[in-house]
């Protein structure tokens, strides 16, 4: 089950690259593309999260460049000065206020990472569905959930805080962190 565009609040009142941005990499979620680590071509049969965002930014020429794992994606939206760090773990953080349809999402963690900066996963922000109201997202995945049923490879995925609460169950271990989001340079012009 694909979610289309008209499902997603003001759709049709996004800057037309963000909508064009958005609508193909809302199709490649009907193309049953599962999660495959380290492809960034949907040929493959399916891609991983960066790979994903790659694809996605370089299909619909919107940077000169962009880089193809989720680290140095992040750190090429930090170094652009749009990137918005977010130290809350609560949905209605102030520290979201700034997040556009359109912005790449960045997560640090569950497993332990040798990368600098740990950044281990980048998704695509959608905005809000008109039905639920519940902030949405894109991307690859192997496991994130939409409509309380959890997902596999290429999928819309709702946007949430990993909760952190009552995590004695997995102490010992790395939760998933939400680092924060990033403006494309000239994504909004």
């Amino acid at each position: 089950m694909a979610l289309s565009p008209e499902a997603i609040t003001n759709f049709e009142s996004y800057p037309s690259k963000v909508q064009k941005l958005l609508a193909s990499a809302l199709e490649l979620t009907t193309r049953n593309l599962d999660y495959k680590y380290g492809s960034a071509d949907p040929a493959n049969g399916g891609m991983d999260c960066s790979g994903f965002v790659y694809y996605v930014l370089k299909q619909n020429g919107v940077a000169a460049y962009i880089p193809a794992d989720c680290k140095d994606q992040y750190t090429w939206l930090r170094s652009a000065g749009t990137f918005e760090p977010v130290v809350s773990g609560k949905d209605d953080s102030f520290e979201l206020n700034k997040l556009q349809p359109g912005d790449l999402l960045f997560w640090s963690g569950p497993y332990s990472t040798e990368r600098d900066p740990p950044i281990t996963e980048a998704m695509i922000y959608l905005g809000r569905e008109k039905r639920t109201g519940a902030r949405v997202m894109v991307g690859a995945s192997d496991g994130r959930s939409y409509q309380s049923q959890q997902r596999f490879g290429v999928s819309v995925f709702e946007f949430k805080m990993p909760q952190t609460e009552n995590s004695k169950a997995n102490e010992g271990q790395e939760c998933l962190r939400f680092i924060g989001y990033g403006h494309i340079p000239f994504l909004n012009e």
